[in-house]
């Protein structure tokens, strides 16, 4: 038997839903993955003894791009593949350190249709460790107002995020 998930669809969001939050547990190896994913050869990612000595820091941390990755998956885990990320923005506080497990957790701050008829949800995120915040920021993503509408097969005058 197979189950069918139907998509989020704007009429499903109201200011103020909370998101599902992600968890994930950051290893040296994530630290690593994530840099060089993003091109990001600075030894500060990938070098204890340079983090430590030059960057003084206790560890190699995430950086900018792997942190954005985890962003846009937090979205789309929530809003499924017919989800399409307009704008994504944030801010890092603090570093987050191999060893150190981080939650994303987000609210739903506006819920609106364009003059083309898109569907927008926009949400603020923070990234917390342990309780304390180490980035904070929100996105604006487009998602289906019915069930046959696709933010992703719009071009031109129809896309504007």
């Amino acid at each position: 038997m197979t189950t069918t998930i139907r998509p989020l669809l704007l009429g499903d969001v109201h200011v103020g839903n909370e998101v599902p939050s992600l968890s994930y547990d950051v290893t040296a190896t994530t630290v690593v993955l994530g840099a060089f994913g993003g091109r990001d050869w600075r030894p500060m990612h990938h070098d204890h003894q340079f983090a430590v000595e030059r960057n003084g820091v206790r560890d190699i941390f995430l950086n900018t791009t792997a942190q954005a990755g985890f962003f846009e998956r937090f979205v789309t885990d929530w809003t499924g593949p017919t989800g399409r990320l307009g704008r994504l923005g944030f801010a890092m506080r603090s570093p987050v350190f191999p060893g150190e497990t981080m939650q994303i957790r987000g609210t739903v701050t506006a819920v609106d249709t364009d003059d083309t008829g898109c569907g927008w949800v926009e949400l603020d995120f923070v990234l917390s460790v342990d309780g304390a915040p180490r980035s904070t920021g929100g996105a604006r993503v487009a998602v289906p107002t019915t069930p046959d509408d696709n933010p992703w097969a719009r071009r031109g005058e129809r896309w504007k995020p």
